[in-house]
């Protein structure tokens, strides 16, 4: 348990806040790429708390300014792009990506007015399907060589879904690696063959047996949780006899992120992002290490659960997550379907739009979450006192964090510890683009053995 300001500390993610100078440290996933196709590029945006509108001008650069006009405050989502801008269409101001005005045509000619009106403006950069902005103050820090940023475009597909809730149980829920066998259980194994682009369905690598069953049957994991350099290492540890253990390799990526298996060929880095502090939309990345992302699969299965234009789940609290007291009963363990987007969606939901910490009760299987407090605590002290936070990188230092190495497989109880990097560093070695081997990796990885 904590108290209410400790909880407060960790959640509030407004300007003002500790923990929102924190998140304006870094780049924030403002939209996805897909949202400014089309004939209309404009997009209203709600971002850390605060209200701004994104939009592409007629030469391709991107803006993301203020939401209500510096005018007399009116709402520039419904605004004109025009003549290298944004216009307003209450009085026609004219605004530009940077925030500066360019043009108050109800003025006099001769005024000069416009050259001293700027909006609050954000830089804006595209990566890997989405639309990155950075809301704090001097140069923003470089990215990552991470693995979805590393890979080409053929091999990433980027989508997002709404969650009505503050961001850090949404963020949490990705670093508990015991959830999985209760929440996303289910009572039958399907065909592993079909499980292209869904999570948990198919089989483990280096062996047939579905993850449906591994985590169904083998539901007290062993979790360890090593500090790194970008977050936090979990490995999680299922023993299925003396000979074999399967082996789950996560990480959290500082701050509201993570890095998972999805399958034998994909991983999928997510992050969780504040809207404001009793809601957030998670971006993910899938990336392949095998052959291209078939996109359009993967975008009609997730349309399948989300409607646009706002990316909200069909399923969620107005329908009870279409809960199913028979299925409940005879194949799923929630009762709430087979997508676990929507399972993850109502556990985190249901704790109310910001947790009440003070009422929790945690046990040895939540070690991920108490470190990771900790961490997050630590970091937004580092910021308060002016310095830089963990993972704010110069261009000078950006490829030394690479990966991050992640892992969902059946090895030997006895040498699982270098067989989870061994299959990490085969599968990045037969990618068809060049995927980083990080270095703490290959220091421990000579040579394939085991997993080859």
């Amino acid at each position: 348990m904590m108290s209410q300001e400790q909880n407060d500390l960790i959640t509030r993610t407004g300007p003002k806040d500790p923990c929102g100078k924190l998140m304006r440290s870094y780049w924030q996933p403002a939209a996805l790429v897909d949202e400014l196709e089309g004939a209309r590029p404009i997009r209203p945006v709600r971002l850390l708390g605060e209200n701004l509108v994104l939009f592409r001008d007629e030469t391709g650069r991107y803006g993301l300014i203020d939401r209500h006009c510096a005018h007399r405050g009116a709402d520039l989502a419904f605004g004109r792009l025009e003549h290298g801008g944004l216009r307003c269409a209450f009085h026609g101001w004219l605004f530009d990506a940077t925030g500066q005005c360019i043009e108050t045509p109800a003025e006099p000619k001769d005024s000069k007015l416009c050259q001293n009106i700027r909006q609050r403006s954000y830089p804006v950069v595209e990566k890997s399907g989405i639309l990155w902005a950075y809301l704090g103050e001097g140069a923003p820090p470089a990215f990552p060589e991470l693995d979805c940023f590393v890979a080409p475009g053929t091999h990433t597909f980027a989508f997002k879904g709404h969650m009505a809730c503050n961001w850090l149980q949404a963020l949490e829920v990705g670093i508990d690696p015991a959830h999985a066998s209760y929440l996303h259980r289910f009572f039958e194994d399907e065909d592993t063959s079909t499980a292209y682009g869904k999570q948990f369905r198919g089989a483990s690598a280096g062996s047939d047996l579905p993850m449906t069953k591994i985590l169904r049957e083998y539901d007290r994991p062993i979790i360890n949780v090593e500090h790194t350099e970008y977050g936090l290492r979990l490995i999680a540890l299922r023993e299925i006899d003396e000979e074999r253990t399967h082996v789950r390799v996560t990480n959290q990526l500082f701050p509201h992120g993570f890095v998972i298996p999805m399958s034998t060929e994909m991983t999928i880095t997510q992050w969780h992002v504040p809207v404001d502090d009793e809601n957030c939309y998670w971006y993910a990345i899938f990336t392949s290490y095998s052959n291209p992302v078939d996109k359009q699969k993967m975008r009609e299965q997730r349309l399948e659960l989300y409607e646009l234009p706002d990316y909200v789940s069909r399923k969620n609290r107005s329908n009870d997550y279409g809960f199913d007291p028979h299925e409940q009963q005879t194949a799923t363990y929630t009762g709430m379907g087979t997508d676990i987007n929507v399972h993850d969606q109502w556990a985190v939901e249901s704790m109310g739009a910001i947790q009440d910490r003070t009422k929790e009760h945690l046990g040895s299987s939540d070690k991920a979450i108490v470190q990771y407090r900790r961490l997050l605590r630590a970091e937004i002290e580092k910021v308060g006192g002016g310095e830089k936070p963990m993972l704010f990188l110069d261009e000078a230092n950006a490829r030394s964090i690479q990966g991050p190495a992640t892992m969902d497989g059946i090895g030997p109880t006895r040498g699982w510890e270098t067989y989870w990097m061994e299959v990490d560093v085969k599968r990045r070695r037969g990618a068809p683009w060049t995927a980083p081997v990080p270095k703490e990796i290959a220091d421990n990885v000579h040579r394939l053995t085991a997993a080859e």
